[in-house]
């Protein structure tokens, strides 16, 4: 006898199993979380006991040797009575509270962690992991009683430019043997931004050109397009500027005087090519170097941009900048040195008015003549070499004012050298 299978019960079948796939799909991953969660709370010591008592009692049985099955039930008896060391409840409410998430290189990061237990029954003693950048604070936390709070103090040193990433606070509960740890993670991360050391400096600004779409400065004029006062005529004076009704009202020749408008497009590029610095330090200063430059143009007003190899760093403000700044490292080799980099800037910015390139004493004269020859034409180029020890010294290549640092306190007389 044959059987037949008609065409409806085979699209019925069909779409049972698609419907069962659906259903088991999610079951599976589920379990699949679950299995995962419950493996992960051993350690690699507990997963080698295990094994080596496993092993034991085999052999034992094999060989008969009662001695080594007693070894393996002891060892699971172990591993047993660790187990219970996790049974408990650990849920904290936690809060993690920095003082300030930005800090100055050198300077301590303090803040607090608190943990309290809301629920209706006390919580066993733990300890509080607290991850900060690569490393970790561990804090152990005694029995908390319902409504109990503790907080623990805590002080993070800061010795070297980054963005560290402080936290999830972590809540383990472990057995005094180390074979097992259940963690549960509370909280959110928070950013600590460690800025680059900077120096203030005052006097005259670094150089403007005049520009129509500039912006009125303090310094009056003889000549230019934004208007302040008349005044008597003065020898050398332009008769074109010559104000005839004011002059045939008081008699005397009046000329007008303007504010000079001065364009403020200032540019920072500042070369995170290895190849550039002869040591790490060297790449420090250097960004030490353009955070002061960059943090002055931003208190004249100037529109700052600063580039490295890369991209753009966000400079719209202070605080952005420095951030931008706390997150720099070396750039890739591939990405190019200082001649790249003086290109990417004529190209991104032709309009520039001010520019300065910044870099370490490796880059030699003949590359950082080639840099400054691809920058914008009309623009005033200052460069800015960082080599740590040396003697601060001006010299000129090409049409560039070339300043040497040894130290980020020698910026400030360094840059009057080349105003003066």
């Amino acid at each position: 006898m044959t059987t037949t299978q008609t065409p409806g019960a085979t699209v019925a079948a069909g779409t049972t199993r698609t419907a069962l796939r659906e259903v088991a799909a999610p079951v599976a991953a589920r379990v699949l979380r679950r299995a995962r969660a419950v493996l992960a709370v051993a350690r690699p010591l507990a997963w080698v006991l295990l094994a080596g008592a496993i092993a034991l009692f085999i052999a034992g049985r094999m060989l008969g040797w009662r001695e080594l099955v007693i070894v393996a039930v002891v060892v699971l008896a172990v591993l047993a009575l660790c187990l219970l060391f996790l049974i408990g409840r650990t849920d904290y409410a936690v809060g993690l509270d920095l003082t300030r998430t930005r800090v100055v290189v050198g300077e301590r990061a303090v803040g607090a962690l608190s943990l309290s237990n809301t629920g209706s029954r006390a919580i066993l003693p733990s300890r509080i992991v607290l991850p900060v950048g690569a490393g970790r604070g561990e804090f152990a936390v005694g029995r908390l009683a319902p409504g109990a709070e503790a907080e623990e103090l805590f002080a993070i040193p800061t010795q070297r430019r980054a963005v560290l990433k402080v936290g999830p606070v972590s809540v383990v509960r472990g057995d005094p043997l180390g074979l097992f740890e259940r963690i549960q993670r509370r909280d959110e991360p928070v950013d600590l931004y460690v800025h680059p050391r900077t120096v203030l400096f005052g006097g005259q600004s670094l150089g403007f050109l005049r520009d129509l779409e500039g912006l009125p400065a303090t310094d009056l004029s003889r000549d230019d397009v934004s208007f302040h006062a008349l005044r008597e005529y003065q020898p050398g004076d332009d008769l074109r500027h010559v104000h005839w009704k004011s002059t045939a009202r008081t008699g005397s020749l009046m000329v007008r005087q303007y504010e000079e408008t001065r364009r403020s497009h200032f540019v920072i590029g500042l070369s995170r090519h290895p190849a550039d610095y002869r040591d790490p330090e060297e790449f420090e200063l250097a960004v030490s170097a353009a955070g002061s430059l960059g943090l002055r143009a931003l208190r004249d007003s100037q529109r700052v941009e600063v580039r490295s190899q890369g991209g753009p760093l966000r400079a719209a403000t202070g605080k952005q900048f420095l951030d931008a700044l706390s997150g720099l490292v070396y750039a890739r080799p591939r990405e190019g040195d200082i001649v790249e980099l003086a290109g990417a800037v004529a190209a991104a910015m032709p309009l520039a008015s001010i520019v300065i390139l910044v870099c370490g004493s490796s880059v030699d004269a003949a590359r950082l003549r080639v840099a400054c020859s691809r920058l914008p034409f009309g623009a005033r180029v200052l460069a800015v070499v960082a080599e740590r020890g040396a003697s601060p010294s001006l010299r000129r290549i090409a049409e560039a004012d070339v300043i040497t640092v040894g130290e980020l306190e020698q910026l400030p007389a360094a840059l009057r050298k080349v105003l003066a």
